[in-house]
């Protein structure tokens, strides 16, 4: 299952995260782990925030993907299921079927 993981760092912690001389080597350290698809990291809401996509057999495996974060930098992590346009493509059949028996 591919999830987009949102993690935001409150603002004092990740101020010291970021002062101490290992920051990038425990980030490298954390994304190798995470193997994410793709992370892309900007501001949000007025604190450093990071986006990444990533895959997961199930849902045993989410504390796996956040517990480093909420440990380093006690980030509010949230988990949403993404799809690709192949997936969505070969979700047509039952979009259809959703549509016709529960479409007005």
């Amino acid at each position: 299952m591919r999830l987009l993981m949102e993690m935001r760092m409150p603002v004092e912690k990740g101020n010291a995260a970021i002062k101490d001389p290992n920051f990038q080597q425990n980030m490298k350290a954390m994304l190798d782990d995470l193997k994410p698809e793709a992370a892309y990291f900007a501001p949000d809401n007025g604190q450093r925030a990071a986006w990444f996509v990533v895959q997961a057999k199930d849902a045993s495996e989410l504390p796996r993907l956040a517990e480093p974060f909420w440990f380093a930098f006690n980030a509010d992590i949230s988990f949403t299921p993404i799809v690709l346009a192949e997936d969505l493509a070969k979700a047509g059949p039952a979009i259809a079927a959703a549509a016709k028996k529960y479409g007005k």
